[in-house]
């Protein structure tokens, strides 16, 4: 039995013309696939390595922050659900990354491409103009939810590249 949590990843086309919003859900579904392409291949301690040691951050703590941004911006905030954004901190206090939480990486991973696929149904044409409150940032609409979205990912694939370049020596675009 592989310890490897995450199998090859295959980054999906993205969409070069079309509408605002198919444009843009394709370029964030690209970058949650980068994110994982980052990940593929490695065992659970690998994950969970802290390979710069400057940070705390893990791959594995990325996943799960990337999980409460899917849940918190997208569930939350345009949905209006209340999920668990960040089952996985075991303290409050804690730094998001904390890695004190021993459920099984291959358990994280499920959670995270699950809060992406409902995340996927959440937005449509419709919602385009409809304002959303926020107590944060105050009124939002669909357009900044899903550019502050994108604009996590891109900070934190980033982040990803130079975690499992420390790790292996992999490196991509």
């Amino acid at each position: 039995m592989s310890d490897i949590v995450i199998e090859k990843i295959v980054r999906p086309e993205r969409t070069l013309a079309g509408t605002w919003l198919e444009v843009v859900a394709s370029n964030l579904d690209y970058h949650r696939a980068t994110f994982l392409w980052k990940c593929e291949g490695l065992s659970e301690t690998q994950l969970r390595q802290r390979p710069i040691p400057s940070t705390d951050l893990t791959l594995l703590g990325l996943m799960r922050h990337l999980q409460g941004v899917e849940r918190y911006w997208l569930h939350h905030r345009l949905a209006d659900t209340t999920p668990q954004f960040h089952p996985y901190r075991t303290n409050p206090d804690t730094d998001w990354f904390d890695e004190s939480d021993p459920t099984p990486a291959k358990d994280v991973y499920a959670d995270y491409l699950a809060a992406c696929a409902d995340s996927r149904s959440l937005f449509r044409p419709q919602d385009l103009a409809r304002i959303i409150p926020n107590p944060e940032f105050g009124n939002t609409d669909l357009r900044f939810i899903l550019t502050h979205v994108i604009e996590e990912y891109a900070r934190h694939v980033g982040h990803a590249d130079l975690l499992r370049e420390s790790l292996d020596g992999a490196a991509g675009e």
